[in-house]
């Protein structure tokens, strides 16, 4: 049974709040849920409608929660790429830190779920930036080489050369001495899992293999 059918800013799942920044993202993977789902996902509606909450909305709905019930972990994962809005993503993180230090709320790990593409979305190394506002940082790398992830992740016009991208964003991360990088793949979408965990810890990171998702859970 769904919940109100009013999109989800912020919502719960297992231990952590997750914020739900945008919808958009330069990939349309092969595997991704949003579509199948409806824009669901654990009974929350995530369907922005193109109404993206302002930082202000953000905070807003994660100290209510926080008050309700205060968790360990921050995560930046919706049915979109968070970095498309790295302005808002990053002032929100900075505001979550200031909150531990100010002993508003118990100290938080903020993880940032991401398609890697995030430098180049925004035509800059954004690494240095994210260091300064999250802990862990976590990269769908999808796959082994650039011809298997074209046909994965399927991207945007302008993004079909995004592979360079994305296992640079991972070794630039591995090199910046995060709490934690890891790189991904998603399990029967065509990929060699064993190659990408050759590449992922090639580059600096760990590795997981995520399930491959046909029903909500």
């Amino acid at each position: 049974m769904q919940k109100e059918e009013q999109p989800e800013i912020v919502y719960r799942f297992k231990n952590a709040l997750y914020i739900n920044l945008t919808n958009r993202c330069p990939n349309l993977c092969a595997f991704c849920i949003k579509t199948k789902w409806k824009m669901h996902f654990n009974g929350y509606n995530l369907n922005l409608q193109q109404q993206e909450p302002t930082a202000q909305q953000v905070l807003e709905a994660l100290e209510k929660e926080m008050h309700q019930n205060p968790v360990p972990e921050v995560v930046f994962c919706g049915y979109g790429e968070p970095t498309m809005r790295l302005n808002e993503l990053l002032f929100v993180a900075k505001t979550i830190k200031g909150w531990a230090a100010q002993a508003k709320f118990p100290p938080v790990k903020i993880r940032l779920n991401t398609n890697g593409l995030g430098s180049m979305i925004n035509k800059q190394d954004i690494v240095p930036l994210l260091k300064d506002a999250v802990d862990e940082v976590y990269v769908s790398l999808n796959a082994q080489d650039e011809a298997t992830w074209r046909q994965i992740v399927r991207p945007a016009p302008g993004y079909e050369d995004g592979f360079s991208a994305v296992k640079e964003f991972i070794l630039f991360c591995a090199q910046a001495g995060f709490d934690k990088v890891v790189a991904s793949c998603v399990d029967k979408t065509g990929s060699n899992p064993q190659a990408v965990r050759e590449l992922a810890q090639s580059l600096g990171a760990e590795f997981y293999l995520r399930s491959f998702l046909d029903e909500e859970n």
